[in-house]
This record gives C-alpha cells, structure tokens and sequence, in this order.
C-alpha cells in the first residue's frame, strides 16, 4: 500500500482526530472511507449521465416525454 502525506490545518486535523475516537481506528482509515464515499458519488453521477444521454424506450416513453416537455417549460 503506497503512503501519502497530506498538509492541512489544525482545525481540519482536531476534526479527523475526533472522527477517529468515535467510528474509525486511524486516520488513514476515516481518509479512506472519504475517498470511497467520493468514488462511489463519481460513479453514481457517471451511471445518472450514461442513462440521460441513452435514448428513451419501453411503455415509458410517453410518461417520460411529458415529463421532458414539462422540465423544459413546453406544457403538454
């Protein structure tokens, strides 16, 4: 596992620190979990953009639409 230093202020350490006491066993642990929660949000967002950007079908189609129209000011 590769090591990486990281510079930030006492505020933002006392914080991590305390996180530590509460529900995490180091620092680098609660770091990891942050990074994995930022993973997780980039990979949800990606998965949001490739289902926007694929082209409508199925029984929805009429639903979805209306609803289009409706977000883009265009009342039907």
């Amino acid at each position: 596992m590769a090591t990486m230093n990281i510079s930030m202020p006492d505020t933002m350490r006392d914080f991590v620190e305390s996180q530590v006491g509460e529900r995490y066993t180091s620092s680098s642990e609660y770091i990891r979990e942050l990074i994995r929660h930022e993973q997780d949000i980039a990979e949800l967002r990606a998965k949001i953009m490739e289902g926007g950007n694929s082209p409508v079908v199925g029984p929805m189609d009429e639903v979805i639409d209306r609803l289009m129209h409706k977000l883009s000011g265009d009342a039907r």
